[in-house]
Order: C-alpha cells, then sequence, then structure tokens
C-alpha cells in the first residue's frame, strides 16, 4: 500500500449469496468492529436486489455499498438488466466491472466493459474494474500481455481526470475460489505493470492515484503480507468477505 498518494480499498463481493433479510446481522457485526477504522475505506458489493437492504442498514456508517455488475446500456428495453442510474438512485457508489465469471458465464467483452465504465462514471459511480487471467494464460507466460490489454480496453476513451475516480483488480482467475493465491511478489509484480500502463496511457500523476486492489483468494493468513506490497492498494474480497469475522480481520490488516 502506498496512502501518501492514494487510498486503501477492502472490497467484499458476496456474489449471489445472501438473503435481504441475512443483511442486518452481518452489518450490525461489521459496524460495531470497523466504527474506528481510519486508513481504508470498506465497501460490501451485493447482488442488486439486496442494495436496498445494504445501504439500509449500513446507513451511517463508513461502509459503502456497491452492485456487482452493471448494464452497459443507460435504458430502454433490457429485460433483467439494471442501469448505472437505478443503482446510483438506489444508494449504491461502487459497481464491479469485467469480473472473470461475468466475462466467462455472461460472454462479457472488453468493449462491454469500457462501455459499462463510461455509464458508471456519468453516473457518479466508482468501477471496480477486474483484470486477470486464467490458468492456462498463466502457465503460457501472457499475463502480462493479457493484462495490459484489458486495462488499455477497460480505459480507453477515458480522460486522466476521469480515470482517477476508478479502482482497478487483479484477479488472477486461477486463484478465485481455489485455495490458491498469487505469491506477494507475482501480486506485486502484476500490479506493479499494471500502474505502468496506466503511466503509459495517462501521466506519472494519475498513474499514481488510481487504487489497484488484489483479488485471488485474499484471507485473513495472506492479507498482511499481500498488503504490504508497494503497489497492492487493498482487496477484493470474495468467500472471505461472506464470514463477517474473516471480512474483518482483513480490514484490520489494511488499517495498519
Amino acid at each position: 500500500m502506498n496512502r501518501k498518494y492514494r487510498k486503501t480499498v477492502i472490497a467484499g463481493n458476496w456474489k449471489m449469496n445472501l438473503l435481504p433479510s441475512q443483511v442486518k446481522p452481518f452489518a450490525d457485526a461489521l459496524k460495531s468492529a470497523c466504527g474506528k477504522t481510519k486508513h481504508c475505506d470498506i465497501v460490501i458489493c451485493a447482488p442488486a436486489v439486496i442494495v436496498p437492504a445494504a445501504v439500509k442498514h449500513f446507513k451511517d456508517s463508513r461502509i459503502a455499498v456497491g452492485a456487482q455488475d452493471v448494464s452497459e446500456h443507460d435504458s430502454g428495453a433490457y429485460t433483467g438488466e439494471v442501469s448505472a442510474a437505478q443503482l446510483r438512485d438506489g444508494g449504491a457508489k461502487y459497481v464491479i466491472i469485467g469480473h472473470s465469471e461475468c466475462r466467462e458465464y455472461h460472454g462479457e467483452t472488453d468493449r462491454a466493459v469500457n462501455s459499462k465504465v463510461k455509464l458508471t462514471l456519468d453516473h457518479d459511480l466508482t468501477p471496480i474494474v477486474c483484470v486477470g487471467e486464467t490458468l492456462w494464460q498463466h502457465e503460457a507466460g501472457i499475463t502480462l500481455d493479457l493484462v495490459r490489454a484489458q486495462v488499455k480496453s477497460a480505459l480507453y476513451g477515458i480522460t486522466a481526470e476521469r480515470a482517477r475516480k476508478m479502482i482497478l483488480a487483479y484477479e488472477p482467475i486461477w486463484a478465485i475460489g481455489t485455495g490458491r493465491t498469487a505469491t506477494p511478489d507475482q501480486a506485486q509484480y502484476v500490479c506493479s505493470q499494471m500502474r505502468a500502463v496506466l503511466r503509459e496511457m495517462y501521466d506519472a500523476r494519475t498513474a499514481r492515484a488510481i487504487p489497484i486492489l488484489y483479488g485471488g483468494s485474499m484471507n485473513p493468513g495472506n492479507a498482511a503480507e499481500l498488503l504490504a506490497q508497494p503497489d497492492v492498494d487493498g482487496g477484493l474480497i470474495g468467500g472471505a468477505s461472506l464470514d463477517a469475522g474473516k471480512f474483518i480481520s482483513i480490514i484490520q490488516a489494511a488499517n495498519q
């Protein structure tokens, strides 16, 4: 982490878990433990149907609410989709975009990711843009080529001023939900190369300002070591974010 230039962010991704009725006890535990947290921003990204309950129960706390996806369309005949305007009006402040599961299961393309990023920024939402490689791509040695291309595609046509309102997340797909984790050195190297892309696209000031999170099975046991890396500015937490105790431990590691 480098707090001199950018904020630290711990974001939980609940994926398709929990019910609206289950949010309050989780929120009560989290608010009680994180009331004095000073050094990191905390976000809970919930399924769209749970966002209103999360906004209600995290009200008057330091914990912000985000969504897990957004439509690439502003409005119209797109049954089943949720727009950036709807999420913002419902109280969400963040949106995950380009998660590997959306890319794989929903066929989300780099072009769609770019469209979604622009719409979220238009509606004053903070996009958390995910990039990362599969196990085959990792073993084939093309991680950097792929990640660089994903970053460039996601930020295509976005000015430096708007880019500084974004968050990036490196999520090695081979480490999501598998129990495998990139080593701190591996995470640092890829995140540093993502920052190098930002310098190439914009300037040093912009590259320094954008938080880059690690999103591959961060847990209480490895959080401190991962977060000690200079270009790892927080975590996008999956399974551990469903357990209030584990999530609080990660937040505490980021708050050191």
